[in-house]
């Protein structure tokens, strides 16, 4: 039985906690938080000890981390479970600063522990699906990946503030993306974005709408586009166009019922928010993070593909900024 710490016990953590419940082979063992009241409910709930954050990695009542708190925490946290000699599940992005995930990296390999990056969209079952059938090889050689990705409204303007920006806040899960569905790196990144959505957005350097355009180095291009608004819902989309054929995963409605009458056909909304949309995907995450420590497989993503996805959001946002093109070294 793996033991699991959990560290961070808001929403994401919450998220994390039920996908281990429902984990053969785990248990949320510990638990810690920033704030006192929702440690106590998750502790409540999952029957795990409360303890302060580096006394639970340091626990010998805890094999595994889950880093699910704010972002500028990651690097503490992943250090000191390194020196602890834990497995470690770390939240995107891993760190704001490509620098600070290279000294995360050199920690990681130097203890010799598993790292997961959070990257929870690979494992969807849709767009797994849609991997799996291109690495079979079913519509050829890709060449031409399309993701898009809406929020139904915007984050709250404190969020905005400490996010990084939409590239590396919100747009990060699709570069991953981009690189899981394209088989090649990135070697080319331009971006453009607008405020569209909320003018205190721009006020603040950010946008909340934004297209991005990837190339490899054999031509295989890639479009992103993100918008902080949809009103029909949260919205999810991939399509991949490769020399045989196309292979796409549409959007997950609230339900499949469709009606038709006088005024045409007519379908329920895309699901609300990434809570009901990834249900399946965190739990196939954790599913497998157990899975590869209980049986010593190696563990996809990795931190390395966090720093790819990190220095991918990072070109974006300086693109934007300079409405240049910028290479991937």
């Amino acid at each position: 039985m793996l033991k699991i710490g959990l560290l961070g016990c808001g929403r994401i953590g919450q998220v994390h906690a039920r996908s281990i419940a429902q984990t053969e082979g785990a248990r949320v063992s510990a638990v810690a938080d920033a704030f006192g009241e929702p440690a106590r409910m998750l502790g409540n709930k999952t029957g795990a000890k409360v303890m302060e954050p580096i006394a639970l990695i340091e626990s010998a009542d805890v094999d595994a981390v889950v880093i699910g708190t704010p972002t500028d925490t990651h690097y503490k946290f992943i250090h000191a479970a390194a020196a602890a000699g834990k497995a470690i599940f770390c939240e995107k992005p891993v760190d704001l600063s490509a620098d600070r995930i290279r000294d995360c990296i050199k920690a990681v390999e130097a203890a010799g522990v598993p790292f997961l990056t959070a990257f929870n969209r690979r494992f969807d079952p849709n767009f797994a699906n849609v991997h799996a059938r291109i690495a079979a090889g079913e519509i050829g050689d890709v060449e031409i990946v399309t993701i898009q990705s809406r929020d139904p409204s915007p984050p709250p303007i404190g969020y905005v503030k400490s996010s990084g920006g939409l590239f590396r806040d919100m747009m990060i899960h699709d570069l991953d993306m981009a690189r899981f569905l394209l088989g090649e790196e990135p070697v080319s990144v331009y971006a453009v974005g607008a405020a569209l959505v909320d003018a205190e957005v721009g006020r603040l350097g950010d946008v909340d709408t934004a297209a991005v355009t990837l190339s490899t180095s054999s031509g295989r291009i890639c479009q992103i586009t993100n918008s902080r608004r949809a009103s029909y819902g949260y919205d999810q989309r991939i399509e991949v166009h490769g020399a045989k054929g196309m292979l796409r995963a549409e959007n997950v409605l609230e339900n499949t019922v469709e009606i038709a009458n006088s005024a045409g056909f007519t379908k329920s909304p895309a699901q609300h928010f990434f809570l009901e949309r990834y249900e399946a995907a965190y739990r196939a995450e954790m599913a497998h993070f157990v899975d590869c420590i209980a049986n010593s497989k190696p563990i996809e993503p990795g931190i390395e593909d966090g720093l790819r996805a990190q220095l991918l959001a990072d070109a974006a946002t300086r693109s934007f900024q300079t409405a240049e093109a910028i290479s991937i070294c």
